[in-house]
């Protein structure tokens, strides 16, 4: 069996999402302002694209 991992490094004191794609890991944008929602849409078993949207009291 071949092992085939990719190691990456990402600070744990960040509050962030990230998502892998294809062995790239990117981080998904956060809300601008007020609260926030994210939204990941799964495509083939893959995350396809997402949705960042907020709202402000």
């Amino acid at each position: 069996m071949q092992d085939n991992t990719t190691k990456a490094v990402i600070s744990l004191l960040d509050n962030a999402v990230y998502r892998v794609v294809d062995g790239k890991l990117e981080q998904v944008d956060k809300p601008k302002d007020g609260f926030g929602e994210q939204t990941i849409y799964w495509q083939d078993g893959k995350p396809h694209r997402y949705k960042v949207s907020y709202t402000k009291r």
